[in-house]
């Protein structure tokens, strides 16, 4: 015959709770976004950096490729900034809106 197990007894598996609101799963989507963009520009600022000492200390071998790490640096510290003054007047449009 089928045994029928208690499922107190079974050692029942916890679950997570299902998140159902739209607002927080786009939240932390868009804080995912901004933690990569963030993190992307400070890889590519100590990338920079680096190649600026090895060119000093004579370790470079290739000026062009200090030169791209330096602009690749300077061009992800752009959009950085590019991608805080949107989310500001954003927030200023928001600010303004009448409820």
């Amino acid at each position: 015959m089928n045994q029928i197990i208690n499922s107190a007894t079974a050692g029942t598996l916890p679950l997570e709770p299902v998140e159902t609101n739209p607002v927080a799963t786009v939240g932390s989507g868009f804080s995912k976004v901004i933690e990569s963009t963030i993190n992307q520009a400070i890889k590519a600022e100590a990338a920079g950096d680096q190649a600026i000492n090895d060119l000093q200390s004579g370790e470079a071998k290739n000026l062009h490729d200090v030169m791209i790490s330096v602009e690749k640096a300077d061009i992800s510290l752009k959009m950085l900034v590019q991608f805080r003054n949107k989310a500001m007047q954003a927030y200023e449009e928001i600010m303004r809106m009448q409820i």
